[in-house]
């Protein structure tokens, strides 16, 4: 199979999109792939790193400053022309885009061109490009029931690849971080860049956790690993930076503070992981929130929106979790009946299907 995949931005389109790509690989090794990406973004450094053959377009999203929009809608003319070459060049069984701004002149000129289109939407509330996209596309993939009813034509419950790939990591010790495998462990992490707000939030309680017969892992995010290191931290908080293979030390974690971006819930979903999720309120559409409502509706994860961080309710919190089984139970067995164990294979079996279709 010949595809052309574009996702840029974040890694809640990244991830994803490499969960693809790699579910094509292993189904079909000969497969030659072609990364459409925004030229200063992410992708542009995660992507070759990753052995793709990568083309970058300069391409921004609207702002709210309309004079900036005329710079923007000349970068979008300009990358429509550059898709449509790339598109033709390459000449794809298929087109996959997979979120961010960035995919929107490659699904139109593919569109355009006569060539098969597919999209997927990792959010609870589908952001603008795919919802433009979906009348441009033969096949939307989501990764919540709830996204169906913004999209019209063939739309497909897939969940998010990067659950599949969640299931296939190998687990990481608590003892890799220098904590009693026998002992509970929250695992607190915002992200890789962390949250300031919230991680000044974490320090100012600290000492509420002294004493507490669990450990917690607070993971700062690099850029503010040095200030915050410098505090004086009970001995069962531990603070590093970044945890490389977070998705395997949660396997062993018994609980998760986070965020709400997309790529996050299908790796809490997938290992049945009880979380307190904190969505940020800096997003788009506010659209962590509302992932994070999709599992707080069914008793699947609780939350505390950043605003509501005051005293000691985060604290309070994680007892009323950890310390009543019943409760993990329930929210465990909520967030198998979310489970999509097969998110990549069901995206790739959908898009041979299309690719066969005359």
């Amino acid at each position: 199979m010949r595809v052309i995949v574009s996702a840029g931005g974040t890694g809640g389109h990244i991830y994803p999109a490499l969960a693809i790509i790699n579910k094509i690989k292993s189904e079909e090794p000969d497969s030659e792939f072609l990364y459409i990406g925004t030229h200063n973004r992410m992708e542009n450094d995660i992507v070759p790193k990753a052995g793709i053959p990568f083309e970058s377009i300069e391409i921004y999203g609207f702002s709210k400053k309309i004079f900036r929009n005329f710079k923007t809608a000349g970068c979008l003319l300009k990358s429509y022309k550059k898709c449509k070459k790339l598109i033709k060049e390459f000449n794809p069984d298929v087109v996959i885009g997979v979120g961010g701004y960035v995919t929107a002149p490659v699904i139109y000129a593919a569109k355009k061109l006569g060539f098969k289109t597919a999209i997927h939407e990792q959010n609870s509330l589908p952001g603008k490009s795919n919802r433009f996209l979906s009348k441009y596309s033969d096949l939307v993939f989501v990764s919540f029931k709830s996204s169906m009813s913004y999209f019209k034509g063939k739309t497909l419950y897939t969940g998010n690849p990067c659950s599949e790939d969640a299931l296939d990591k190998k687990p990481v010790k608590k003892s890799v971080y220098g904590i009693n495998d026998k002992r509970k462990l929250v695992l607190f992490v915002m992200g890789s860049l962390g949250a300031s707000r919230v991680n000044e939030y974490l320090v100012n309680i600290k000492d509420l956790f002294n004493g507490k017969d669990y450990d917690l892992l607070f993971v700062t995010g690099k850029s503010s690993y040095e200030s915050i290191s410098k505090n004086e931290f009970p001995s069962n908080v531990h603070v590093v930076p970044y945890v490389d293979g977070l998705t395997g030390l949660m396997k062993n974690s018994d609980l998760i503070v986070s965020r709400a971006g997309a790529s996050t819930m299908s790796e809490i979903i997938a290992l049945e992981l009880p979380s307190i999720l904190i969505p940020s309120p800096y997003v788009a559409n506010n659209h962590q929130y509302k992932n994070a409502l999709d599992l707080v509706n069914v008793g699947a994860s609780e939350m505390i929106e950043e605003k509501d961080l005051k005293g000691d309710i985060l604290v309070r919190k994680i007892d009323e979790i950890l310390y009543d089984d019943k409760k993990i139970s329930s929210m465990k067995k909520n967030l198998k009946s979310m489970m999509v164990s097969n998110s990549a294979s069901l995206i790739y079996n959908s898009l041979r299907e299309l690719v066969d279709r005359k």
